[in-house]
């Protein structure tokens, strides 16, 4: 730029979350999918969501009109937002594009549903976080352009109502090392080919931004700090050096901070900072400051705003302030300026803790949600104006929180830790598969035996009894006495599919992990910790912040009561020991993998229950197994071991006759097929639906010898498959797995469908199985 840069805010947070601090967001565009409000009622609530939050920003502390807050709202991804600024619409869409190029929100929200036979874009997870992401599809005819009327808007809306907030955009490097190549590229295509034709549109958005008076811009490039992207890292480096270069020449913008959060810069530090970019922002939670930097570099960061991310943004805990200021100040000898900041955009948190009034007033003193993490930013950044001394009393507050939770009852219980000093390598073991594949013949189940994954439509009534519960107005039993009629209509249901191992449905569960939580020691829950895990999909994370143990039998009843209903194998239903640990807010004072086996301890014992009451299927769900996987791979082997290990002790104890089950879905299998073949379960589900079954490739190569069941159903999408669509999926993986060894099942669980749509995808899955058995010769569906 041809000015001088304005100065960085001294505090600020790299995002903040989008839903609404009681799910508006959420309730709004479900409303407007449901065509219950109109588009212009969805903008308005978005507006006025959107005006919230800035208010609350500033009131926690954060600047008016020095670019601080950053412009984070999203309808449904900010991925998907990044796409459609730069026109990267897949050409099935094409149509949903007016003659103006744009696209209205009904187009938007397709392409991140898919209608008919068009498939939305494929789903995963963004880095090692719980959020999904949407995957850009980039080919070779991919025409960029620019459409940024929504980013414009937004901004010239804060301005209207008195703020110069900070756009923010996935950067260009980051977009297309996250894209997949759309189909019929070439073989040798990668959508980082594309950077030179991008990057002209960031800089055309950059230029509209200066016009319309924005100061700073924020371009996110967390891929810069990973090293499992496929991508050479040479050449991510010199598509760092080839966009920033290009971006920092232009004589009109606004000054850009680039972010790159989730772990150290190491390599792609040097290259970044050789560029014009004015301000770098440094993930010193999961990062570090380098210890060793080259002249050229020193030289160059002492040029730069240096944007210190030493609060936490991806966890719960209140945290060491003081060590965190320590932090900055050693940021310090690198530049003399520094900006205190997130680690992470807040989008991975709840709103305020101060809204739960119904946890343990102890409990609440060690924590921090969004707000309080501004708070604790704005404290850092007075410390750098006015100097420690000015806020040794909120670090001296922080500190002595963080050593009451760590004398507290329950933080260490010694029965638990003996226990886990007692463990020996049979704990981890079964007998051979081949050994097990012969004792669970016992099962009767055909070749492509169908299955769904665990969970069936939680309808409006399942939901109003649970609250019916408990606000009191509904006993404990009359409650049970209500599930056991869903069960078994649930039961009734499959038995009329022609399903071949039945699920009981699931309706007395929340969620896959607070249904535990809520059952064990060592975890608390929130009323309203509500964080967006994809579009208009939330989760709430339980809190653990103790040692784990079972004081009772978790699953049992529901499972054996299933079974009691139906000849046919019944699953018993368990989330895994990393699964349990990805979603929810864990305890940062130990490692990780110690809190992974006191939760397989936990689950081992109910898998001995279940096997005690009859059930002789039994999953033990771990969809976020890759999610965890370190980004750096020198980290990756460790993590793998105790993951690996924590699932295996879980499953260790169960006897050759019981077929142990495992999920993954949206997790890249490739990436760990190595993984979770050491899992050693009898039978692993994974996604492949929305992927169009690209799986089958690395199974194929792999050598992955157990029973595998490829998705053949995008659960995530309201779309009915059709029973050829299904069938050629099916078709594709028996082409790749032999039929002994697969199984026929939907991507992920069904709690977030409606039962029409249930009802009829399962019926094209049973009646698509059915043809491609008939095609392999393989024996008719008993009771067909």
């Amino acid at each position: 730029m041809t000015t001088p840069a304005p100065a960085f805010p001294i505090a600020t947070i790299l995002g903040y979350p989008r839903i609404g601090r009681r799910r508006e967001l959420k309730r709004a565009v479900e409303s407007f999918w449901a065509g219950s409000i109109t588009a212009a009622e969805l903008e308005q609530a978005a507006a006025e969501l959107r005006a919230a939050t800035r208010e609350r920003l500033a009131s926690l502390g954060l600047g008016r009109t020095d670019s601080a807050i950053p412009e984070t709202f999203s309808f449904y991804d900010h991925v998907l937002d990044a796409a459609v600024a730069v026109g990267a619409v897949p050409e099935r869409f094409a149509a949903l594009v007016d003659e103006q190029g744009e696209l209205d929100l009904a187009g938007y929200f397709t392409i991140a549903r898919g209608v008919g036979d068009d498939a939305p874009l494929e789903m995963t997870k963004w880095f090692d976080s719980n959020y999904h992401y949407l995957v850009p599809e980039i080919g070779p005819e991919t025409a960029f352009s620019l459409h940024a009327e929504r980013i414009l808007a937004e901004f010239a809306e804060a301005k209207a109502a008195g703020f110069v907030t900070r756009p923010v955009i996935v950067g260009p490097v980051t977009f297309l090392l996250l894209a997949k190549a759309a189909d019929g590229a070439p073989s040798d295509f990668q959508p980082i080919d594309r950077l030179a034709d991008l990057v002209p549109v960031y800089a055309a958005l950059l230029e509209r931004l200066a016009e319309a008076g924005a100061e700073w811009v924020q371009l996110d490039e967390p891929a810069l700090v990973s090293e499992s992207i496929d991508v050479p890292r040479d050449r991510v480096l010199e598509s760092v050096a080839a966009a920033y270069d290009a971006l920092g020449a232009l004589e009109r913008r606004p000054a850009i901070f680039v972010a790159a959060p989730y772990g150290s810069l190491d390599d792609a530090l040097p290259a970044l900072a050789a560029t014009p970019v004015e301000a770098i922002g440094l993930d010193l939670v999961r990062g570090a400051l380098p210890e060793v930097l080259d002249p050229a570099t020193a030289e160059s960061l002492a040029a730069k705003t240096l944007v210190a991310g030493v609060v936490d943004g991806h966890n719960i805990w209140r945290g060491d302030l003081a060590a965190a200021f320590d932090r900055v100040e050693a940021v310090q000898h690198l530049s003399p300026s520094v900006a205190v900041s997130t680690s992470t955009s807040l989008l991975h948190v709840p709103h305020d803790v101060d809204d739960e009034d119904a946890l343990d007033a102890r409990l609440v003193t060690w924590l921090a949600f969004a707000d309080q993490k501004v708070g604790q930013v704005a404290v850092l950044g007075r410390g750098l104006t006015e100097g420690r001394a000015s806020i040794e009393g909120e670090l001296a507050a922080a500190s002595a929180a963080l050593a009451d939770r760590d004398g507290a009852p329950g933080v260490r219980v010694p029965a638990v830790r003996e226990r886990l000093a007692g463990l020996t390598a049979r704990d981890f073991d079964r007998v051979s598969y081949d050994e097990r594949v012969a004792a669970q013949a016992a099962l009767g189940l055909p070749e492509l035996p169908t299955t769904t994954i665990g969970s069936f439509p939680q309808t409006g009534e399942i939901r109003r009894a649970r609250a019916r519960l408990v606000g009191g107005s509904l006993t404990s039993e009359e409650y049970t006495a209500l599930m056991r009629e869903e069960i078994e209509r649930v039961v009734r249901l499959q038995e009329d599919l022609g399903l071949d191992v039945l699920v009981h449905g699931e309706p007395e569960r929340n969620d896959m992990v607070q249904y535990f939580a809520e059952l064990l020691d060592g975890f608390a829950v929130t009323k309203h910790g509500w964080v967006q895990s994809y579009g208009s999909r939330c989760t709430r994370p339980s809190i653990l912040w103790g040692d784990v143990s079972r004081p009772a039998p978790m699953t049992v009843e529901w499972s054996s009561y299933a079974q009691s209903l139906t000849e046919q194998p019944m699953k018993g239903m368990l989330t895994g020991p990393v699964t349990i640990l990805a979603w929810s807010f864990v305890r940062d004072d130990q490692p990780l993998g110690d809190t992974a086996r006191q939760v397989a301890l936990a689950l081992r014992d109910e898998i001995s229950d279940l096997e005690a009451a009859g059930i002789r299927v039994i999953q033990v769900d771990e969809p976020a197994l890759r999610e965890l996987l370190p980004l750096k791979l020198a980290d990756q082997p460790a993590y793998l071991d105790w993951s690996v290990g924590s699932f295996r002790l879980a499953t260790g104890g169960a006897v050759p006759e019981t077929q142990v089950h495992t999920h993954l879905c949206y997790s890249e299998f490739g990436v760990v097929i190595d993984a979770i073949k050491n899992l050693d379960a009898d039978v692993t589900s994974i996604e492949a639906a929305r992927s169009r079954m690209e799986v089958v490739d690395d199974l194929e190569t792999s050598g992955f010898d157990h029973g595998i069941g490829p998705g053949v159903y995008d659960i995530h999408s309201p779309r009915v498959p059709s029973v050829d669509e299904v069938q050629a999926l099916l078709e594709r993986a028996a082409g790749a797995i032999p039929a002994a060894r697969l199984w026929v099942n939907p991507d992920c669980g069904l709690k977030t469908r409606g039962y029409d749509e249930t009802v009829e995808s399962l019926r094209h899955i049973v009646e698509a199985t059915r043809a491609v058995r008939a095609g392999l010769g393989a024996p008719a569906l008993a009771g067909s």
